[in-house]
């Protein structure tokens, strides 16, 4: 089953509360915290502490994506704030020993995921898929919501799709960036195991219909 991931940056940032109760009455089954820090993407939004202050309000499982120009320094932080899973980017200066990163979320004692911007070959992940619980696959340029899918995305999401079946992994293919009901068939059929909803699913008339046509596009 499709896993739909909406982010709450898409909401009303005054309201973060709202957004989570909204998300609550919907089959979402994630909550996406992007993570900026201004620096590695040109925006700023939250941290640990806003993460930690929602934690309460939802079971769903939080799924940390920090795009942050060094994510080390803030690992130990957002797992202690109730993070089921850290992705962090593996263009990040931070990232430079990134098997070492990757074991140190692991020590945590949740899950950790890499993340490639739209211009990185998914190569890049051949040494450290094993290793790994998801691979995101970033299909706007980072930073802000809104943006229009980049249909070479597609390519990348098979390619490691199609690696990791090779090698008898249980690994999430996360998408994150102009998915839509119009696209989604498309990048589960690549596939995609986890949406990244932002416009589609908080910003739409009725999120709880949104996440089930979305879910619906994976059938």
């Amino acid at each position: 089953m499709i896993k739909i991931a909406p982010s709450i940056l898409n909401g009303n940032m005054s309201d973060i509360a709202g957004t989570i109760a909204m998300l609550n009455k919907t089959e979402a089954d994630w909550v996406h915290l992007d993570v900026m820090d201004g620096v590695f993407v040109p925006n700023i939004t939250f941290g640990p502490k806003t993460v930690a202050d929602i934690r309460p309000l939802t079971k769903k499982f939080f799924d940390a994506h920090l795009m942050v120009h060094d994510p080390n320094i803030l690992l130990e932080e957002f797992a202690k704030a109730g993070a089921d899973l850290i992705t962090v980017h593996y263009e990040s200066p931070g990232c430079a020993h990134l098997d070492r990163v990757i074991q140190r979320i692991h020590d945590l004692g949740i899950k950790a995921g890499v993340a490639l911007n739209p211009a990185t070959p998914d190569s890049v992940l051949d040494y450290i898929l094993d290793s790994i619980d998801l691979a995101l696959v970033m299909s706007v340029n980072p930073g802000f919501g809104g943006q229009k899918f980049i249909p070479y995305s597609l390519r990348k999401i098979e390619s490691i799709a199609n690696t990791a079946a090779k090698r008898g992994l249980s690994l999430d293919i996360e998408v994150d960036g102009g998915v839509k009901v119009n696209n989604a068939a498309e990048v589960i059929s690549a596939g995609a195991t986890v949406l990244v909803a932002g416009t589609a699913v908080v910003a739409a008339p009725d999120p709880i219909l949104a996440v089930k046509e979305l879910k619906g596009c994976g059938k």
